[in-house]
């Protein structure tokens, strides 16, 4: 079983290097969200530990890619079966984590990260290359594609497993080892994945896992010469600093960032599905998720019936301990994320900004044990202009803005408004508008009358601010691997 420490003692963690768990001898705080109070110890790892990472990497490397991609796939496969397996132990831990409540680590996350595995065990090995023949010149060309090597990846604090598996799962699929960063605030169920990859068959050194802050380990991995790849979700700030330092080594990137996602809900929206759904899409996961809708545009003939039953149902939301089976919300990830989170509601406040319900206007019911912890209301907020931080930037937490317009044509040019470009929703009963407008919309993906709903094996990712590249089966599968022309002359 995979047991963490009891309240009385704080877990330790080690780093994953060669097929084996190696102490470190600095390590950082990690907080428990709920509570306010340290409950983990997570290495402080510095370029020597990326070091060992990337050489046992690049010494599984060979044997590794000469397997056949059944044999890997039945790998992957066996690594889905043992998460599922520990369903129960990881929920519980990504929610002491994070602060997510349990129920949707649950039903979610962890699910998610099981799925990742089985997802591209079967579909990367059906991947079939390019074929073209020259009959006049007795010619026959075909591609092949090859794994890349060692893949570096670095992945976030709000879906720590899932986003992690996500990258794990098709860079080893498609031959390449890894050395992986995940975020210092959330690594316990990272550590808790080493402990099964040895039973699922995963031989030392394919995946590897350096725990540690992004200017010291992050850096050290970005920066390394044997590294020729880096995928990354997270902010666009520290995707800035990725680029500088990967550029001198020309490595790949793909760069999923942030988001400041509108949702467009037009005159003839069936509000009985939109309102539930925007809720959701809102508030869900503490709006700790890099498609949340933060932007939430309304036509002006339904503009006051919509806003007083979305915030009827906002009022509604539960806000609670991770633990709690009822609560819809739990903390966010750190104190001084809070703090921030709730900074932008003061600048709304003091621009003329509307607060109608959440920070500020109702009152938390928490017991004193978690007086301390992180946690805030869902917010919604009127009356805001375009030009607003609140309306411009990510803020990342459980935070909305609600606006009126008039036309399609004014609503797709403020929703194109903003520097990023990750998503969007439109609610409308017309299908021509739907089109129109999830076409004109300057985003990687658009949700119609719906949210959330991913076909793997549909390209994921943003344009503009909000990064660079795709994943999903197709395209994760051409990220980790090179491509090579060979021509046959017959």
């Amino acid at each position: 079983m995979l047991k963490l420490a009891d309240q009385r003692t704080h877990l330790v963690l080690e780093n994953y290097i060669g097929g084996k768990f190696v102490p470190c001898s600095r390590h950082l705080d990690s907080y428990d969200p709920s509570c306010g109070e340290v409950y983990c110890k997570v290495p402080d790892s510095d370029k020597e530990e990326v070091e060992a990472a990337v050489k046992a990497a690049k010494a599984a490397f060979p044997l590794w890619s000469s397997k056949n991609p059944q044999e890997r796939a039945q790998i992957l496969n066996k690594m889905a079966d043992l998460i599922e397996s520990h369903m129960e132990e990881l929920a519980q831990a990504e929610a002491k984590d994070q602060g997510k409540v349990v129920t949707f680590a649950k039903s979610a996350d962890i699910p998610l990260s099981a799925s990742n595995f089985r997802f591209f065990a079967s579909c990367l090995p059906h991947y079939t290359t390019e074929c073209s023949q020259m009959d006049h010149m007795s010619c026959m060309h075909y591609t092949v594609r090859t794994p890349v090597g060692v893949a570096g990846l670095i992945t976030p604090w709000n879906f720590p497993l899932a986003l992690l598996t996500w990258k794990i799962a098709p860079a080893i699929a498609s031959g390449n080892t890894v050395v992986a960063k995940p975020s210092e605030m959330t690594s316990v169920t990272a550590w808790m994945m080493c402990k099964l990859m040895e039973e699922a068959g995963i031989p030392p050194g394919v995946v590897n896992i350096v725990f540690g802050t992004g200017p010291k380990a992050g850096e050290a991995l970005v920066s390394h010469p044997d590294v020729p790849l880096i995928s990354f979700t997270g902010s666009t700030v520290t995707a800035q600093r990725i680029t500088e330092k990967s550029a001198p080594h020309f490595k790949k990137l793909s760069l999923e960032l942030g988001g400041k996602n509108p949702a467009i809900i037009f005159d003839d929206a069936n509000l009985e599905e939109c309102i539930p759904t925007t809720l959701r899409s809102s508030f869900l996961n503490q709006g700790e998720v890099c498609v949340s809708t933060s932007r939430v545009f309304v036509q002006k003939s339904i503009y006051n019936e919509f806003l007083q039953k979305f915030v009827d149902g906002v009022r509604k939301w539960k806000v609670g301990l991770p633990s709690d089976p009822t609560a819809q919300m739990g903390a966010l990830i750190s104190k001084e994320h809070l703090e921030k989170v709730k900074g932008y509601v003061k600048i709304a406040q003091a621009e003329g900004g509307k607060v109608l319900c959440g920070e500020g206007v109702g009152a938390l019911d928490l017991p004193e044990r978690n007086q301390n912890g992180y946690f805030m209301l869902p917010t919604v907020i009127t009356e805001v202009k375009d030009d607003s931080c609140c309306m411009q930037e990510e803020i990342f937490g459980p935070v909305t803005c609600v606006v009126p317009f008039d036309t399609e044509e004014e609503a797709i040019q403020r929703a194109n408004n903003v520097k990023y470009g990750l998503c969007a929703s439109v609610w409308s009963s017309n299908v021509s508008r739907v089109h129109h407008v999830a076409k004109s919309l300057q985003c990687g993906l658009v949700w119609t009358n719906c949210w959330l709903i991913r076909d793997l094996n549909m390209p994921f990712g943003g344009m503009k601010a909000s990064g660079i590249g795709r994943e999903g089966a197709k395209e994760s599968y051409e990220f980790f691997t090179e491509v090579k022309t060979i021509t046959v002359k017959h």
